[in-house]
């Protein structure tokens, strides 16, 4: 009976354990991120992302220049073979036509005549002959030998910039790989932190940051005339549009594709690239940028948008916001250009 009484009591206060911790708060689970954290993580892949897309677009300027000068060193040999051969040609009909009626041999070679004098004048004109044929051949091997070497080089080049375009495209899959996960975080928020995130994004404010890389607020009235007016009211059309990497239009963009597609409009060809593009136009100041100047972000630099006044630029930001106005300083400058 004792111990029948204290087994019971052992079972109850077992009992009144388990429903006491039952009815504790759950604790957070410490794999669930806060919505601050999830929106530094896109931020940082999303970069990452357009630092390899911008480092691409580079590598493509450098392999279709590369192309273009391996073809010209290709035309270069073949018209340098043929005038070779078209002056080689020419020499030996005019010697031909100077031994006519002297014995040649099935080979084509001439037979030299037996008498002495005659041997003597044989030798000085194939000496002459020889010295042309000479430095003739000796050119062309230095033009062949140069421009197998250049080619080479080329070939050397081109063949390390595939190597880098798959190293990028490596790149770019993990991060998309960390973007997907960052996404599969961001589903798991609450649609109120979804919300929180999307409006930090919107109103180009979050809690832990003064600025963000969009505004959704609309600039005043743009004051701008000649060929920056035409780039600031294309860009300034494009609002809303998506942004995609490598994009030039008519429906999605990425940064340096948007600015060279802006300027275009001007009748001004700048590179699809945002660090080649820092170096198609004269420098200025933050302090003097006027409306249609560039704007250049980042170090070394991956991103660009085009100044429209107001402190504000229009620039192709992400795959979640696109194309979409931004306080100029909301990134960190490294410099900028006026176009044309």
């Amino acid at each position: 009976m004792h111990h029948g009484r204290k087994r019971a009591v052992a079972a109850l206060a077992s009992t009144t354990a388990i429903i006491a911790i039952s009815l504790m708060p759950a604790a957070p689970s410490s794999a669930d991120p806060d919505v601050e954290t999830v929106r530094k993580n896109v931020d940082k892949l999303y970069h990452q992302a357009e630092v390899a897309s911008e480092r691409h677009n580079d590598a493509k300027l450098k392999l279709d220049d590369l192309k273009a000068d391996l073809d010209a060193l290709k035309a270069d040999e073949k018209a340098q073979q043929k005038k070779v051969e078209g002056l080689t040609g020419a020499v030996s009909d005019s010697i031909a036509a100077q031994y006519e009626g002297q014995s040649i041999s099935t080979t084509g070679k001439l037979v030299l005549s037996q008498d002495p004098d005659a041997f003597l004048e044989d030798l000085t004109t194939l000496s002459a002959y020889n010295d042309v044929q000479s430095q003739k051949l000796d050119s062309y091997t230095r033009e062949v030998r140069a421009l197998e070497i250049r080619r080479e080089a080329t070939q050397e080049r081109a063949e390390e910039l595939a190597s880098t375009k798959k190293a990028l495209a490596k790149e770019k899959a993990s991060a998309d790989s960390k973007l997907e996960k960052a996404e599969q975080l961001l589903s798991k928020l609450t649609a109120a932190e979804r919300a929180e995130v999307a409006a930090s994004e919107n109103e180009g404010t979050s809690s832990n940051t003064s600025t963000s890389r969009t505004s959704a607020r609309v600039p005043a009235t743009v004051k701008a005339s000649g060929r920056a007016s035409d780039a600031i009211n294309y860009a300034i059309a494009q609002v809303g549009k998506g942004y995609v990497h490598g994009g030039t239009g008519p429906s999605s963009f990425d940064c340096s594709g948007l600015t060279m597609m802006a300027w275009a409009q001007a009748g001004v060809s700048l590179p699809h690239s945002s660090q080649a593009q820092m170096g198609s136009g004269t420098p200025v100041s933050i302090s003097q940028l006027q409306p249609g100047d560039l704007v250049f972000y980042y170090s070394p630099v991956s991103h660009v948008g085009i100044y429209i006044g107001n402190g504000q630029i229009v620039h192709a930001a992400n795959p979640r916001t696109g194309v979409a106005y931004a306080p100029v300083s909301s990134m960190p400058i490294s410099g900028a250009v006026r176009p044309g």
